[in-house]
């Protein structure tokens, strides 16, 4: 299973404790299923859905927040095209449904904002596997789906992006700490612990490869620096004015044709007396000097 297979999963098995969220849950799986709860029927609802999972979630929230098991059973999930529906008879109990769906009080609470999300996910969501890249999104229908499910993720500092594709607006995350967030606010924990591993191990490989990259180009710089110290040592050398250096040049001189592989610091601990980094760079500048004036 994909890791938004498995984000998807979990979601699905949560179910609101408290009816406000599971209404909030409700509202946003049909809105962002594509279903219709003020359809052209006054005495029946029926929802149909291109995602299975979709139409089974609303099943079981439908039976839990309304009571209408004498009306809906698992005998009335038809499927429909690729998916699946089901249909709701009872004058009043629609009656209720349309009310408690419509409500403006539906997303007041934190935890009903919460569900809401989750529902608008489950319906339309997608996240990409964490090991590979970070992507998470969200297909809206119409612009005013984006601009309710954008506040409801601001309202937890989720600072979401919002692209047009195929004439749906989409809101996106591209940052893997606002991914994390976004799952903590849906409820999908385990998905989030493996979110975090990935994340960790990923950051982990990146630091490593980084610091093997760094090693790597300042032993080529070592090396390369060694290789003209040692060139112009040797011209340096074979020059009369070679033998009028102070004592601690010629040390040097003696030192880095010995050692080609050793730092400056090293090299400055080898000296007697011992000299700094600074003091090693400096009599090696020198030399190099004197090997440039053999051309002039």
């Amino acid at each position: 299973m994909s890791f938004a297979g498995a984000v998807k999963e979990e979601l699905f098995k949560h179910i609101g404790s408290s009816r406000h969220c599971r209404l909030a849950e409700l509202a946003a799986l049909i809105s962002f299923g594509g279903a219709d709860i003020y359809g052209k029927y006054d005495d029946k609802i029926i929802l149909e859905f291109d995602n299975e999972l979709v139409a089974q979630k609303c099943f079981t929230l439908f039976l839990k927040t309304f009571n209408i098991c004498t009306n809906v059973s698992e005998g009335n999930l038809q499927p429909v095209n690729s998916g699946s529906g089901f249909t709701i008879n009872d004058k009043e109990e629609i009656r209720k449904i349309r009310q408690a769906l419509g409500s403006d009080l539906l997303l007041q609470k934190s935890c009903c904002r919460r569900a809401y999300f989750r529902g608008a996910f489950l319906a339309m969501g997608s996240v990409s596997d964490p090991s590979k890249s970070y992507h998470f999104e969200i297909v809206c229908r119409n612009d005013v789906q984006a601009d309710t499910l954008k506040k409801i993720m601001e309202s937890f500092d989720i600072s979401a992006k919002l692209i047009e594709r195929k004439n749906h607006p989409v809101i996106y995350l591209k940052e893997g700490a606002l991914i994390v967030e976004s799952l903590n606010v849906m409820e999908a924990h385990v998905a989030l612990m493996e979110f975090e591993n990935s994340r960790i191990l990923k950051e982990m490989r990146n630091q490593l490869n980084r610091r093997v990259n760094c090693e790597a180009a300042n032993i080529g710089k070592t090396v390369t620096a060694s290789v003209k110290q040692t060139e112009d040592i040797r011209l340096a050398m074979e020059m009369p004015q070679y033998k009028k250096l102070p004592e601690g040049i010629r040390q040097i001189a003696d030192l880095r044709l010995k050692y080609p592989d050793a730092s400056l610091k090293e090299l400055g601990q080898m000296c007697d007396p011992p000299i700094g980094k600074s003091g090693v760079n400096h009599r090696l500048r020198k030399l190099s000097e004197l090997a440039e004036r053999r051309y002039l």
